[in-house]
């Protein structure tokens, strides 16, 4: 038999050596691709890989993101870990025990962290993100005030539970599904965030408890925690009302630990019972994984936890979700491991340092009046200043056709994403919606290289702007924060 025929491969015979050599994108599989239908047939996984690649690159770049809390960049370390452990389900901690221990020992880190009043006593589990967590201590909140009022023979009418207008629509989720009335205590442009006065005003016989925000998603301020828990001990004295609080620190609660140590909002005050956090945010892991924790057991109700006998082994469990990753929960280990108090002190401290710079440029520029400077949380939101307040047109304002351009902050989120920046605009909670702001939070891998370029696109944009024709309505627009 010849080494090499001279006779040609017919169709039939050498098909795939023939679709080897073809051109990626002059495939026959790429005409026609169903998108709401499942195909009739199988298809390449190289030309499946390319076409939804390829449909990918319309998103936003998530470097540029300044819209999201959720990490964006992590090192290559991290990376393999998470691809070594994508196919580990989180809930079999009978057939990955190792997963369960590193579970275990984050819990245990964070109430360190967190200051619970003793070694060994606070308990806690992960969760896919904040948003669980809060459920999860809003249940606890629930049990426990039925239970104290059944133990003291008083009716349990509808409970509520206190909290400023600023809280990440999780809180009204869980209010509704489990009927629960949502006392939203009114913000304003002074106060963006719930007050020791506004808490207390709101609090009765049917509050389940107070929570507080560290790290408003709207602006990124802290709320008051120990002036609240102060203004609790008081009601508690006065009316014998005694209000339970849980700390929302989805963001706060991996930056004030490191950058204001001396700052008191976590286990330390005792009307503090729980307090969640995302690892996905400034826990600086990639979504989606949260922490909840309580500061000792008779915080959590022994009748919410589950024990379950799954695939042979006896397994407590508290949580909304049942199957997920566990690929996050070794990043977040990982990533306590890698970076230390100090390496997390570092990472924050050049992520504040570098929303600082971006807020002083903001204030610099006249349209411009920030509501905050990066200085809590490293966030900054900024509202344009209304026209008339601004400098006259003789001092540096810009015309057109002799009257003055009007534009809004959401022309100013337009012209920047035709940079490449998503900078959202949204209006502030309810009673002061109709201040419309932008808002810029930086994150890991957000350094003053970028922070520049953003600056200067945010100047040329206001410029462009200022010096173009009449533009859009002003209306506000809706839109959604993270």
């Amino acid at each position: 038999m010849p080494l090499h025929s001279t006779r040609p491969h017919s169709d039939a015979e050498a098909p795939d050596a023939r679709l080897a050599v073809r051109p990626q994108f002059a495939s026959p599989e790429m005409d026609d691709v169903p998108r709401n239908r499942l195909p009739a047939g199988e298809m390449d996984g190289a030309t499946a890989f390319q076409i939804v690649h390829d449909e990918l690159m319309l998103d936003g770049n998530a470097r540029l993101n300044l819209a999201t809390f959720v990490t964006t960049w992590m090192d290559e370390h991290a990376a393999r870990l998470m691809a070594e452990c994508a196919d580990k389900n989180m809930i079999d901690k009978d057939e990955y025990p190792q997963t369960a221990e590193l579970e275990r020992r984050c819990v245990t880190m964070l109430a360190d962290l967190w200051h619970a009043p003793e070694a060994g006593a606070a308990v806690g589990c992960s969760t896919t993100g904040s948003s669980e967590a809060c459920m999860l201590a809003g249940m606890a909140l629930l049990r426990r005030w039925r239970t104290r009022r059944g133990a003291g023979g008083m009716p349990d009418g509808r409970p509520n539970l206190v909290m400023g207008a600023n809280v990440q629509v999780c809180w009204e989720k869980f209010c509704r599904y489990w009927d629960v009335e949502a006392r939203l205590v009114p913000c304003s442009i002074d106060a963006t965030h719930l007050t020791p006065e506004g808490a207390v005003a709101h609090c009765d016989e049917q509050t389940i408890g107070v929570v507080a925000v560290l790290g408003s998603t709207f602006d990124g301020s802290f709320e008051p925690v120990a002036d609240i828990a102060a203004a609790l001990d008081r009601l508690n004295v006065e009316r014998g009302l005694d209000v339970p609080m849980h700390v929302d620190a989805a963001s706060g609660g991996f930056v004030a630990p490191f950058l204001d140590p001396d700052l008191v909002w976590d286990f330390r005050l005792r009307r503090v019972q729980s307090i969640n956090a995302s690892g996905h945010k400034y826990g600086l892991v990639y979504p989606g994984v949260g922490w909840a924790l309580w500061r000792d057991e008779a915080a959590l109700p022994d009748e919410l936890v589950f024990h379950v006998d799954y695939l042979g082994g006896d397994m407590p469990t508290f949580a909304l979700n049942f199957s997920r990753p566990g690929a996050q929960v070794v990043a977040q280990y990982y990533t306590l491991l890698r970076l230390g108090f100090e390496g997390y002190r570092r990472v924050q401290q050049s992520c504040r340092d570098t929303a600082r710079r971006i807020a002083e440029a903001v204030a610099a520029m006249p349209p411009f009046d920030l509501l905050s400077d990066g200085s809590e949380l490293p966030v900054l939101a900024f509202r344009r200043i209304e026209r008339l307040a601004r400098a006259p047109v003789g001092d540096g304002g810009t015309t057109v056709g002799g009257a003055p351009r009007d534009w809004t902050v959401y022309e100013v989120a337009d012209a920047l994403r035709m940079r490449g920046w998503l900078v959202p605009a949204y209006p502030m909670p309810p009673a002061i919606d109709d201040v419309a702001v932008l808002r810029i939070v930086v994150r890991n891998g957000f350094g003053p290289d970028l922070a520049t370029l953003l600056i200067d696109d945010l100047g040329r944009a206001v410029e462009s702007l200022e010096a173009s024709g009449p533009g859009g309505t002003g209306e506000a627009r809706p839109a959604f924060h993270h």
